[in-house]
């Protein structure tokens, strides 16, 4: 795990050009404590620059920016590739051996190139990167992502025609040729969906590749992104294959342990301390009994609570890992410990991000960088084996509200409206434990959701209700546009259920541009390598051949996955209600972020930028100070848009 930064301009002399991508280099230093490299082409007024975390092959033989053993390709990588001994041995054959100067995956990709191409490479690779690669024969910069969107990688052209790109928009900032415009419509989504969508930036003429792209840079210009895998198809393909046939339950939960046992055993090569997340919750567990299975030594695992949950999840990671025989370690937080992290998130997240749940991601990948290198996660499980509660209670809920004519879920829709939250709220309490279990946590928030839901025509319109914030962004940033995602009009095509669709929208875009940005920059902040054994391609491609009835299954999600854990960990162990690991904004921002959070949403404050409406961001703050809403989450996008404005306002030109 790395960072990667470089540039296209004008010839310069070496050493103009070498110092120039030193400072990009170190821009993302965190990225790569390790050590740093750089490579320039003075006649053509390239730059390339590596910060290196060691993980595979410590030695020399694993520094960048690497060279292939012809001179035609040098490349900087940024990632892992996890089946790069399978493709190695490979490259042997086809070449009737071969001398290797080391054993890192960096050198076999350099090396596919040579041999496989492009397109031909990455076929081969199974992983997560992000890489720039020089080809010297032909004059042209490759750029090229990872399947899912697991490593980032940005690009932009600069006025004065420099090829800017890097792992992170910081590194961008130290090349001289930098200037920067704010994009209007990228703010509008990180308001609608509380990131922001590849292929956007916040910045004017900087975009992200999209996953599972390559593009080509020519006398630098470069071409549109190049698909070089689908995930729509992957998806279409394994809808297909389910035509009539479930099949022994036991078989699938065979299939499912083999092809993520095998995952899981390669995603644990490592030349340097390796762990794991480990919540107490299905996925995180599951990934750790597959460990532990295969390890020689208990697996080190690491669990974070709060001490003023009344409801500590942390106690059952611990009853999990005892049960496993890991070596497990766990912090106890204070609120204080959470809030000291709010000040630092513009600087963690380099980009504006919303999430709130990227408060305890920062504080988990802190604590277990103190003992190791590199963690395996859980992300994943839920989006493809159906496990948020959302995907439930969504599908019942349309397929109730469907069948009430369109006037009349308007008029239901006007009633609950007329209702303030506070009042809402105030009934759940009087109910008490007769208050519908989906309801008691915040009602209010959850009745004025439900109205607007029940004023959507279509799935893919209430789906985007259900999971999104603001729901006009214009009326706070003037003139922002919303970008179609065209994911309803891709599911339809693959014959997806409801439930089905929820999930596709949710790998194609909830899980690139928020879940693997949130993980991605908290952990790399602290220089943290972390691996999503779900991620991978062969888990992915087999979980959606799994029929639907095999992932949801008398109201619960994950059938599957439960099966396969219940052969490991006593069910008594995860068999409870979803909690998930959040943290409690709405009191901090009525209570001790109140004063952080009033200088920022000032009038003063939110004019600065020149792109936010003062008045219906105000009256949420009003509503929400005076119990009258909850709004916490559609103020945190503003928050944290401001307090990342406050960091790098001087990048705008």
């Amino acid at each position: 795990m790395c960072g990667i930064a470089g540039f296209w301009g004008p010839s310069a002399s070496s050493d103009a050009l070498t110092s120039i991508a030193r400072a990009m280099g170190e821009a993302s230093v965190h990225r790569g404590p390790d050590g740093r490299g750089e490579f320039a082409l003075p006649a053509v007024g390239l730059g390339l620059a590596h910060r290196r975390l060691a993980i595979i092959d410590l030695t020399e033989a694993g520094h960048q920016p690497m060279h292939s053993a012809s001179g035609r390709w040098t490349v900087v990588f940024n990632g892992e590739i996890y089946n790069y001994l399978v493709a190695r041995a490979e490259l042997e054959k086809l070449r009737g051996g071969f001398a290797w100067r080391g054993h890192s995956d960096t050198e076999l990709l350099v090396e596919a190139l040579e041999t496989w191409g492009v397109e031909g490479t990455l076929a081969r690779c199974n992983g997560m990167f992000a890489f720039a690669a020089w080809d010297h024969a032909a004059g042209r910069l490759i750029l090229a992502r990872d399947r899912l969107g697991e490593k980032p990688l940005y690009y932009g052209t600069m006025p004065d025609g420099t090829l800017l790109f890097g792992s992170e928009l910081r590194a961008l900032y130290a090349h001289p040729s930098w200037r920067g415009a704010i994009n209007r419509d990228a703010v509008g989504m990180l308001m609608h969906y509380n990131s922001i969508p590849a292929p956007f930036s916040v910045w004017q003429g900087v975009a992200k590749l999209p996953p599972a792209h390559w593009l080509e840079v020519r006398e630098r210009r470069a071409s549109a992104p190049r698909p070089y895998w689908s995930l729509r198809d992957a998806m279409q393909t394994g809808a297909a294959s389910r035509t009539g046939a479930a099949g022994d339950d036991s078989l699938w939960v065979d299939r499912l342990e083999t092809v993520l046992g095998e995952v899981v055993e390669q995603q644990m090569l490592s030349d340097v301390p390796l762990g794991a997340f480990l919540s107490g919750g299905i996925d995180s567990s599951l990934v750790v009994a597959m460990m532990q299975k295969r390890a020689s030594q208990p697996v080190k695992t690491f669990t974070i609570g709060f001490r003023e949950d009344a409801f500590d999840e942390a106690r059952f990671a611990r009853e999990v890992a005892a049960h496993l025989g890991t070596e497990h370690h766990e912090f106890y937080l204070t609120g204080g410990d959470a809030l000291g992290v709010v000040p630092k998130l513009a600087e963690i997240y380099d980009e504006p991000f919303s999430d709130s749940s990227q408060v305890p991601t920062w504080l988990v990948s802190h604590f277990a960088r103190q003992h190791v290198t590199v963690a395996l996660s859980g992300d994943a499980g839920d989006e493809l084996f159906a496990g948020y509660t959302r995907y439930l209670v969504g599908d019942g809920f349309w397929r109730r509200a469907s069948k009430v004519p369109y006037p009349l879920r308007r008029a239901i829709a006007a009633g609950i409206g007329c209702m303030p939250s506070r009042a809402w709220d105030g009934l759940g309490a009087a109910l008490g434990p007769a208050c519908p279990k989906l309801l008691r946590n915040s009602p209010g928030d959850k009745f004025s959701r439900i109205a607007r839901m029940l004023r959507e025509r279509s799935p893919a319109g209430f789906y985007d209700e259900l999971i999104s914030h603001w729901k006009d962004p214009a009326t706070l940033v003037p003139g922002a546009r919303l970008a179609p995602l065209e994911l309803a009009e891709a599911a339809a095509r693959a014959g997806l259920s409801d439930i089905e669709f929820m999930q596709a929208h949710d790998t194609l875009a909830y899980l690139p541009n928020d879940i693997l940005v949130k993980v991605d920059r908290a952990a790399m902040a602290v220089s943290l390598e972390t691996r999503a054994p779900f991620l991978d391609r062969r888990v992915l491609e087999f979980a959606w051949t799994v029929p639907e009835s095999l992932k949801v299954r008398e109201g619960n999600g994950k059938w599957l996955m439960r099966e396969l854990l219940a052969r490991h960990v006593p069910r008594a162990l995860f068999e409870r209600p979803k909690q998930g690991f959040g943290v409690p904004l709405a009191g901090w921002l009525r209570g001790p972020l109140r004063e952080w959070a009033e200088s920022l949403l000032a009038p003063s404050a939110l004019a600065e930028s020149g792109l936010f409406d003062p008045a219906p961001i105000r009256k949420k703050w009003a509503e929400h100070l005076a119990g009258q809403g909850h709004w916490h989450y559609y103020l945190w996008d503003v928050l944290m848009f401001q307090a990342w404005f406050q960091r790098y306002r001087a990048q705008v030109s």
